[in-house]
């Protein structure tokens, strides 16, 4: 969900963008063994929430179910999603800025993070 929000901040989800939530969740081992199936009944509840509840309320809901532990992954990619159309649009700082305070990370943290993914996605 909080990919998911990352991909939809800016009122839009780019084709860049939506590869990105594609490729980076297919990689990640809490969805070793998932089909093609699943994935897509768990995006579309997920789109479902979004829709009725909005960004912030699913954001919310989605902190409190993640382990703390993988907060900073979670930002982390979020960030990855965001730079991935190679434009940060202001509604897409925003939705970064909230998901920070969210989930409790730092502001050192934070920057840390987002100079990593900068770097990733020049090339």
């Amino acid at each position: 969900g909080i990919l998911l929000g990352a991909a939809a901040s800016d009122g839009h989800i780019a084709d860049e963008e939506a590869q990105g939530l594609w490729t980076i969740t297919r990689r990640m081992r809490m969805f070793d063994g998932w089909n093609d199936d699943r994935f897509n009944r768990m995006m579309n509840k997920l789109v479902g929430v979004l829709r009725r509840k909005g960004l912030r309320s699913m954001l919310h809901q989605c902190a409190e179910a993640l382990p703390e532990q993988l907060h900073p992954t979670a930002f982390a990619t979020a960030v990855d999603i965001v730079l991935a159309d190679g434009i940060v649009e202001e509604e897409e700082k925003d939705f970064l800025n909230d998901l920070q305070k969210i989930l409790d990370i730092s502001g050192d943290e934070a920057l840390d993070i987002v100079d990593v993914m900068v770097i990733k996605n020049k090339g």
